[in-house]
């Protein structure tokens, strides 16, 4: 049986989701299943404790941000969180996370045939 979807608005920068847009500011609006919502919330918690490691990490000036997986490891989820939002998303966060740049034209373009 397939889950029924709710709506949420995400903040990136707080990691937060909420299911009413007056409870915190919002970036991004959309539609998600408890299930597609956990995955995202764990998405948000691995990264905030990845950036607890890199900002002690910081304090160490012989490895350069480049050079350490770590910060490969939170770059890819993040790419891979813009995709869930991408893909969950409204009209109006599909168009802002197209503008942003940071998906690849072949995702953008597999995606756009499926919401055809």
């Amino acid at each position: 049986m397939e889950q029924p979807k709710h709506t949420y608005y995400i903040n990136i920068q707080s990691h937060e989701i909420a299911p009413e847009p007056f409870m915190s500011e919002w970036d991004f609006k959309i539609e998600a299943t408890d299930r597609e919502i956990a995955s995202l919330e764990q998405l948000f918690d691995d990264n905030y404790q990845t950036d607890w490691e890199s900002y002690i990490r910081s304090h160490v000036p012989f490895l350069e941000y480049h050079h350490d997986p770590q910060n490969l490891e939170y770059d890819m989820r993040m790419v891979t969180i813009y995709a869930m939002l991408y893909q969950l998303g409204d009209t109006n966060t599909r168009n802002h996370i197209r503008e942003m740049g940071i998906l690849s034209e072949d995702f953008l373009n597999n995606q756009n045939a499926n919401f055809k």
